[in-house]
């Protein structure tokens, strides 16, 4: 029952923080929205420090284990279309998941504010994503789809425009179909340009 109460106070929170920022959520309208009294909440967590601490552990977990990390890398696609179809199921995943709209939203607002935000965001946004893509395409350039190259400068070039594209759906939902495509179309210009029609 405790566990269940303190992941309805993290979701809580998430949405409040994706809305009002970290400095402008207050506690008692938390602990009100969750029909719990200001008390009760401090059972479970004992500052809004520690809300916001437990909540980037959450989302770090969820991230990883849903889209990937150090610890869960996507598997290097066998073929160009391979890499086409793992890249759509990645950003329809991030587009769509509204826990992961709602982290893109926090760590916008507070990466200017909390240190850890910060990184988090820079991983999340940039970093991280070539971290898991410089495996894939070295992995490709090893089976002889991709030709020799840099294979972090391959990532940097293939993820950054697909993030900054994820990133105008967050700003602009009800055109997210239209940048998936742009996304798609992004994704078959890549391969077709690095691609090695034969080894």
């Amino acid at each position: 029952m405790a566990k269940d109460t303190k992941e309805r106070i993290l979701l809580a929170a998430l949405d409040m923080f994706a809305e009002k920022g970290y400095a402008g959520t207050n506690l008692r309208e938390l602990a009100g929205s969750l029909g719990l009294g200001k008390s009760s909440l401090y059972r479970h967590f004992e500052s809004k420090e520690q809300i916001w601490d437990a909540l980037l552990d959450e989302m770090i977990a969820y991230y990883g284990a849903r889209f990937g990390s150090e610890k869960n890398r996507p598997p290097v696609p066998e073929s160009l279309e391979g890499l086409v179809d793992m890249t759509m199921n990645m950003v329809r995943f991030t587009v769509y998941d509204e826990k992961i709209i709602k982290t893109r939203k926090v760590l916008s607002i507070e990466q200017y504010r909390d240190q850890r935000a910060r990184a988090l965001a820079g991983k999340h946004f940039l970093t991280g994503l070539m971290d898991l893509f410089t495996p894939v395409f070295s992995g490709m350039m090893d089976r002889g789809l991709l030709r020799r190259d840099d294979p972090r400068m391959l990532a940097l070039a293939y993820t950054a425009p697909i993030s900054a594209l994820i990133h105008q759906a967050d700003r602009t939902p009800e055109q997210a179909e239209a940048i998936i495509g742009e996304v798609e179309a992004y994704s078959r210009h890549f391969v077709k340009t690095y691609g090695q029609t034969s080894t």
